[in-house]
């Protein structure tokens, strides 16, 4: 199994940049597509972005398309997640999650493996 570790939260203005890390240890880095999801207080957990295992191929949720920018390092066994243009709705605790499957995915419950969360704050 993997490990995740999520870094890089905290608080910024609206309109301020951000860049999330996710380390990772265990398994062969290179062998999970990885994604970012976010959960809001009182809200489901929803998807962000994934980037496939070699990093050529991405996908984002319309909400942060053109804003955010998902990308992987294999070597450094680390994903991240650069956050651009924030918004107060982008307020919520970030997540990385990693899965095994070749293909790109935006469901919660494809994902086996998860961290532990870092809080985003966005302040207007």
């Amino acid at each position: 199994q993997v490990q995740l570790v999520e870094s890089g939260g905290g608080l910024v203005q609206a309109g301020d940049s951000l860049r999330l890390s996710c380390a990772a240890s265990g398994r062969t880095f290179s062998n999970y597509g990885l994604g970012w999801f976010r959960q809001a207080p009182g809200k489901e957990r929803v998807f962000v972005a994934t980037i496939s295992r070699s990093g050529s191929s991405t996908y984002y949720s319309d909400s942060v398309k053109g804003r955010f920018t998902i990308s992987r390092d294999n070597a450094k066994n680390t994903v991240y997640l650069q956050m651009n243009s924030l918004k107060t709705e982008d307020t919520a605790v970030y997540y990385c999650a990693a899965r095994t499957s070749i293909l790109l995915s935006g469901s919660t419950r494809s994902y086996e493996y998860w961290g532990q969360g870092t809080q985003v704050t966005v302040s207007s």
